[in-house]
């Protein structure tokens, strides 16, 4: 979990922890899982909370898609892998070497990517699993992320995944 002294937009509640908002302009730029103690903040302006109330959509219905600008930063290959990512039907998933078969590349590096994902949700890296479960979320391999990971594939309706 991110600590709560970045300069969000908006903090909002959610089933699972707070989630931090970082706009770029009109565009998000990112994402973070915060503490369930972190105080909300409203929107602070029109354009994020276009964003709260997209994210809220998603939240009552996994089959909401995204439609707001995303601005990630990242290296050409990082936003490869987070465009493939977005591909990704909901209910659906990809384990790290299917996804580094379709690009081309190395499981360790679709990791990697993922790792960096700074828009979680919105790029769905969730999406991407491990051939013996899970795998990590967020570049953690063990506690409130991979439990938030799971939460989210339950939200789609993947089941049978630990």
């Amino acid at each position: 979990m991110a600590a709560a002294s970045k300069n969000y937009q908006a903090i909002v509640a959610t089933p699972f922890c707070r989630v931090g908002i970082r706009m770029a302009d009109e565009a998000v730029s990112g994402l973070d899982f915060l503490a369930d103690d972190t105080p909300e903040q409203s929107p602070m302006n029109v354009a994020t909370a276009a964003v709260v109330a997209q994210l809220n959509a998603y939240l009552r219905d996994p089959n909401h898609a995204f439609t707001i600008p995303l601005a990630p930063a990242g290296t050409v290959f990082q936003r490869r892998v987070w465009a493939a990512l977005c591909a990704i039907p909901v209910g659906t998933v990809l384990t790290y070497g299917e996804l580094a078969k379709q690009l081309d590349s190395a499981a360790r590096a679709i990791g990697g990517a993922c790792r960096s994902n700074p828009i979680p949700i919105m790029i769905p890296c969730h999406r991407v699993v491990s051939q013996q479960g899970l795998g990590g979320y967020t570049g953690q391999v063990a506690g409130d992320s991979l439990n938030i990971k799971h939460r989210l594939l339950q939200h789609e309706g993947v089941e049978g995944i630990a």
